[in-house]
């Protein structure tokens, strides 16, 4: 009896254990359909399931879906923009590449600008006015999300590391005339007389040493070559559950930093659940870290060193330790492998605005007029200056625009857009380098961010007046 008991027992463990196999498979088998929780029912589970599907299996279905998933986002994106290359004359970035100029967000049939700003929140939000391209901008493949890097980055480290970033379920989905130039151009605090020290390159494991050695002590190189060694990440390592064609290495710090800047990679944040509520996050420039106090666009972490580590930690792997365990997660050493990493970081300096005093202030004998009066808009009636405050143009805290009183919180590809909660106050200086704008890249060029701004904040500001705040931020 007890042999039999005992064998019923066995029996029934292994049908538990092929039930959780099978139910993790199905988990696997297409991805989830954005949340619709019930009232009173749980939210789904925080967790992922820790057995992988079958890699063939995933790789035929999901690069499959791949072309609707993009036809699906880029009609998105047209129906909220004007995506034409329109540059502004006589204005570029710090190597050259022309900035966009122009309001792109596309207004509700029947308004105007002007018209908008003269109604209030109720009535935008109950005439459903709030334009399209100002609600939260959704990740290509929300439900599945992930690190999504533009081509021309996914090419230059083909060449010179031999590793492959492409992801076989999606592309990026931004035109590349909208993203920052690349690669970009590095500022060092400690040797400002030189200028731009990148010498046109994109800086890798390939040719740091080169580039580097002689302007760096062996700290700060050492620093340098951990944040471009790539580590194991959610969709690129070795495992089945990858988003690479071949088993990946991963990626670096400076796979999305490039060049101790940005390139406008995008990913989804790690500590907001469910999935549908995750903000789609842009990629920010590390440029001025030494003057900052908050890390995260939201999580205000208090030092560059936590952030460094937080990120192989955790945001690297959509913060689940049990699958960043399994994926090789890269555990840094705080003492040294962090703190050498922090200190490159905060040599990173701000590119050089010849116009700016030492205030951060326009030097009146260099600026022009519209330039000074955009000047007194900033701080004056725009109440940009209230927050953004000089000489680097950031109060280094955290504020909540509520825009959410613009608009009813909807479903948009797979993003539920509600609310955006307290987002951190970034720099300022050298802002036209670093396009698109806002957490998310919701808004392409700096004539959408004043349009934004006016709305959300109600400074009603002329046309002339949005002009002439345009031209200063440039100069920042």
């Amino acid at each position: 009896m007890k042999r039999a008991t005992a064998r019923r027992g066995r029996q029934l463990a292994l049908l538990s254990i092929a039930t959780t196999f099978a139910l993790s498979l199905a988990a696997h088998a297409a991805p989830a359909d954005p949340p619709q929780q019930a009232k009173g029912n749980p939210p789904p589970s925080s967790y992922l399931p820790t057995i992988e599907p079958d890699f063939q299996t995933t790789y035929s279905r999901m690069s499959a879906a791949k072309p609707g998933i993009m036809r699906r986002q880029q009609g998105l994106l047209e129906l909220r923009y004007d995506l034409a290359d329109k540059p502004a004359p006589g204005v570029a970035m710090s190597r050259g590449k022309p900035v966009q100029e122009g309001v792109r967000v596309r207004l509700p049939a029947g308004t105007g600008w002007d018209q908008l700003a003269s109604l209030s929140p109720e009535d935008i939000r109950n005439r459903n006015l709030f334009p399209a391209g100002f609600l939260p901008l959704p990740h290509p493949n929300h439900p599945e999300g992930g690190m999504l890097f533009p081509h021309f980055e996914i090419e230059r480290i083909k060449q010179q590391d031999n590793r492959d970033l492409t992801r076989f379920d999606l592309d990026f989905d931004l035109p590349d005339r909208f993203l920052p130039e690349f690669p970009a151009a590095i500022f060092l605090t400690t040797r400002p007389d030189l200028g731009d020290v990148s010498k046109g390159q994109l800086v890798t494991i390939d040719n740091y040493y080169a580039l580097f050695n002689g302007l760096l002590n062996p700290k700060q190189l050492e620093g340098l070559r951990l944040l471009l060694t790539p580590f194991p990440q959610q969709q690129f390592n070795a495992t089945g559950d990858r988003r690479s064609a071949r088993p990946s290495l991963g990626v670096a710090c400076f796979d999305c930093h490039a060049n101790g800047h940005t390139n406008g990679a995008t990913h989804l944040v790690g500590d907001i659940r469910p999935q549908a509520l995750r903000h789609r996050i842009e990629t920010p420039s590390l440029r001025g870290v030494n003057i900052q106090r908050l890390f995260g666009s939201q999580r205000a972490l208090k030092s560059v060193e936590d952030f460094t580590e937080f990120e192989q930690r955790a945001a690297y792997f959509d913060g689940d330790p049990v699958i960043a365990t399994k994926k090789g997660v890269n555990i840094l050493e705080r003492g040294s492998q962090v703190h050498d990493m922090a200190e490159f970081q905060e040599l990173l300096d701000f590119p050089p605005a010849p116009k700016l005093g030492w205030d951060g202030r326009l030097d009146p004998a260099k600026a022009s007029e519209a330039e000074l009066r955009g000047q007194a808009v900033f701080f004056g009636k725009g109440q940009c200056g209230s927050c953004h405050t000089p000489p680097y143009y950031t109060d280094n805290t955290l504020h909540n625009l509520q825009a959410e009183r613009f608009f009813k919180p909807r479903l948009i590809n797979g993003m539920m857009a509600s609310t955006d909660g307290p987002i951190k106050t970034f720099p300022l200086r050298g802002i036209k380098d670093s396009p698109p704008y806002l957490h998310d890249g919701r808004l392409l060029t700096l004539e959408d961010t004043v349009e934004y701004f006016n709305l959300v904040l109600g400074t009603k500001l002329t046309a002339a007046e949005k002009q002439d705040l345009v031209v200063f931020l440039r100069q920042l």
